[in-house]
């Protein structure tokens, strides 16, 4: 362990490709017995309790169980289900590690197991998901549709919702096979409504309102 403290919280999933919101701030953790240690310029937050998992003595970072038990508490509860649902779906936690994981958290978090779903492929995906929770819409995720492929959201059985990242579609070739799918679901009679993930984090509530409008509208067509 470096003598600064191992790697942890939001900070290590970040490196191990997990879903966090927050994209600055470095978390490490040291052990609770010792000195408290002088401040560290960049160390955004010290993380001082019992793990759950003992990493390897020389080990520069926390296991994945403690930095997601410590990540769901230094994030709003929307990131914190976005960070298991990323890291169940990536499959560096499973679903036996849920037990120990709301075990360790305060009571008040138990709430959001029944909010997990390891299907979702990004973030943004379970942020759009518990969007449309909220508004008590139904709902199905990652639906393949004939001729169309597999599509994030389909909600009412007409409306397509797509949440599309910086990494996956800002190509050339992903952007000309995003438009032939969004052509290829409305000669099959859907409506595709594609979502920037940096709207969905920091702009939600337009996104609502998007989704509000399409959905209203959609409804006096019929």
């Amino acid at each position: 362990m470096s003598a600064f403290g191992r790697l942890a919280c939001v900070s290590e999933l970040r490196r191990l490709g997990v879903f966090v919101r927050d994209r600055t701030d470095l978390h490490i953790h040291v052990d609770e017995h010792s000195a408290r240690l002088p401040h560290r310029s960049g160390v955004a937050k010290t993380h001082r309790r019992q793990l759950m998992r003992h990493p390897h003595p020389r080990a520069m970072t926390v296991e994945v169980l403690d930095a997601v038990i410590d990540a769901v508490r230094c994030q709003d509860p929307r990131s914190a289900v976005a960070s298991i649902d990323s890291a169940l779906n990536m499959g560096i936690m499973h679903a036996d590690d849920l037990e120990d994981l709301f075990a360790a958290l305060p009571r008040r978090y138990r709430r959001l197991r029944a909010l997990l779903d390891a299907r979702a492929e990004s973030g943004p995906e379970t942020l759009v998901r518990l969007m449309l929770r909220s508004l008590g819409w139904a709902h199905e995720v990652q639906v393949p549709i004939a001729g169309v492929g597999r599509v994030d959201f389909l909600v009412d059985g007409w409306l397509i919702v797509e949440c599309d990242s910086r990494e996956h579609h800002s190509s050339p070739e992903a952007q000309r096979e995003d438009r032939r799918r969004d052509l290829a679901a409305a000669r099959a009679g859907f409506v595709t409504l594609r979502l920037l993930a940096e709207d969905i984090m920091w702009r939600p509530e337009a996104v609502l309102d998007g989704l509000r409008g399409l959905r209203y509208r959609g409804r006096k067509r019929g």
